[in-house]
């Protein structure tokens, strides 16, 4: 669903086709344009264009924005930008580790582009991460050209596996304190929905948990309009599953939208604000830019509109009846070519 227009009237979609047009002298007066609804479309500036290809499950761009600096661009949809990526990972994983007693064993499920271990690895306490991302063109990509990760990626702490997430939980034996779902947004056609569904949640996450553990996932789009396309559908789903879930939300400027993540566990989320600021002085190396206290708890004080929609919410997600945001993967995309 992404485009990139030129000045002389060129208009590629984002994808492996991308590379074969000849944009040297139009550089100045391209653009990205991603397709956020049916009606609606964001755009902005480009510098150029550092890569365009395609994987078995997923097409891929890095750009080199004006206003956001590089984007990773992954089926049409910006992934994260370098200018504000770090409100999306430091909401996605430092709330769920600051509320877990003493966070030592970490599985992520996604995370290719190595931001979220980053951010994990920053936690005293972490013994061992585990990340596990389907795609190892797109992990490889990221190793070489996202500089900011090149730590995290050779971390000792770090394990990296390519795999399917459900299949590698289901293969280990061991428990995690947290595991995080740093997944691709559930797009029709795309490789994660299933990673989203009440089965997968109690069946394949849950028993991975430690005692004490924390789940969290990205839940896609989280405003005032858009939180109806899945965000309020997998905080229902969670509540099937778990005894306590706390959702919450930020905005994150690239996106053109408010963002959402869900946290769930059985066991109660009780740290005040001024709890979460010592354990992040405490347990945290480094500075966060984004989160403090203050900050974590105020993320999960949501609209009214958008409090009453997710208190009336019914749908639970299922393979059969999965919801999906606007757009649809490469797989499908080929399907209708």
């Amino acid at each position: 669903m992404g485009e990139i227009s030129c000045s002389n009237g060129i208009s590629q979609a984002n994808g492996a086709d991308a590379k074969n047009v000849a944009l040297t002298g139009y550089r100045k007066s391209c653009w990205y344009e991603e397709e956020i609804e049916e009606n609606l479309r964001w755009s902005f500036a480009l510098n150029s264009i550092l890569h365009t290809g395609e994987t078995r499950y997923q097409d891929i761009a890095l750009l080199d924005t004006k206003p956001f600096g590089k984007a990773l661009v992954i089926d049409g949809k910006l992934q994260s930008a370098e200018v504000d990526e770090f409100i999306y990972h430091e909401s996605l994983v430092h709330p769920a580790l600051l509320h877990h007693p003493n966070p030592k064993t970490i599985f992520i499920m996604g995370g290719g582009e190595g931001s979220t271990a980053r951010e994990i690895l920053r936690h005293k306490t972490v013994e061992k991460v585990v990340m596990c991302d389907i795609d190892e063109e797109v992990v490889e990509f990221c190793k070489s050209y996202l500089v900011v990760n090149k730590e995290a990626f050779s971390d000792p702490r770090l394990e990296l596996v390519i795999n399917d997430a459900r299949a590698e939980l289901e293969s280990r034996k061991e428990n995690y304190d947290v595991i995080i779902g740093d997944l691709a947004d559930p797009i029709e056609g795309g490789p994660c929905y299933k990673l989203y569904t009440k089965s997968f949640y109690e069946f394949v996450v849950k028993p991975r948990l430690n005692p004490e553990g924390i789940f969290v996932t990205q839940a896609g789009p989280a405003g005032i309009f858009s939180h109806t396309e899945v965000f309020s559908c997998i905080y229902n789903t969670l509540r099937q599953v778990f005894k306590y879930v706390v959702p919450y939300s930020a905005h994150i400027p690239s996106f053109a939208d408010t963002w959402g993540w869900i946290m769930a566990s059985d066991s109660p989320f009780t740290l005040s604000a001024e709890e979460l600021d010592m354990k992040v002085k405490k347990n945290i190396k480094g500075e966060n830019r984004y989160l403090d206290g203050k900050t974590i708890s105020s993320s999960s004080t949501l609209s009214k509109a958008v409090r009453k929609s997710l208190d009336n919410e019914t749908q639970v997600y299922t393979e059969g009846s999965a919801r999906f945001i606007y757009g649809y993967g490469s797989a499908l995309k080929q399907n209708r070519a």
